[in-house]
């Protein structure tokens, strides 16, 4: 914060009055109108002007003395504004940098693919999309990163739900697969049993001899 430099009383800038009028009067004495005067009277007369003249110096004297020093505090009030302006001019410099940099920053949300703002409007819950919102770039911006978000956690989501469905599935058809397997494996043992059995009783007949034909004119033994 910029210091005030102090103040100071007219009175003290004001300059006395030029000693004229007394330095006239001095050279007046030494004037040969004077040479028949009392010279008691002239001595108390250049004594008064004397006097006058100390006076003035001294006041002059002061007056140059508070001059210099109004003039020191103002030199000092315009140094410490001008340091005030190259701080704000630094900072203005080291705000517009910040800036520069924000603008040129490449956030991640700039490679995402959004839902459009037509679709924003129509799929987002109604307080993210109100005229204030539509209005204000920042904030829907914000808005439509938060939409984003939570149509993708909901999304992942169904994908986690439809990926448990489809190893349930697959658990399923393997567990029903192995069943079919198996029973296969029953069906196509029950055949060759049955083929085995087939090719033994086949075989029995072949190896069977012939019995003789029994004729009818003949007698049972008795």
């Amino acid at each position: 914060m910029t210091a005030l430099a102090p103040t100071h009383d007219d009175d003290e800038l004001v300059l006395p009055t030029a000693p004229d009028r007394e330095l006239d009067a001095l050279r007046g004495l030494v004037d040969s109108n004077f040479l028949n005067h009392d010279p008691t009277l002239v001595q108390i007369r250049a004594g008064a002007l004397f006097a006058r003249l100390k006076a003035l110096n001294r006041d002059a004297n002061h007056a140059t003395r508070a001059h210099k020093q109004a003039t020191a505090d103002a030199r000092l009030e315009m140094d410490q504004t001008y340091l005030g302006l190259q701080n704000l001019l630094y900072e203005k410099r080291h705000l517009e940098r910040e800036i520069d940099k924000c603008r040129q920053f490449a956030s991640i949300y700039q490679d995402i693919p959004f839902h459009s703002l037509e679709e924003f409007t129509q799929l987002a819950p109604e307080e993210a999309r109100t005229e204030g919102v539509l209005a204000d770039e920042h904030q829907l911006m914000l808005n439509r990163l938060s939409f984003e978000l939570s149509e993708r956690q909901r999304l992942d989501q169904k994908r986690r739900e439809l990926i448990k469905e489809k190893e349930a599935l697959l658990k399923e058809g393997k567990a029903k697969a192995a069943t079919m397997d198996s029973v296969k494996a029953h069906i196509d043992g029950l055949m060759k049993s049955a083929l085995e059995a087939q090719k033994k009783v086949s075989d029995l007949v072949q190896t069977s001899p012939p019995q003789p034909p029994t004729s009818p004119s003949t007698p049972a033994p008795t």
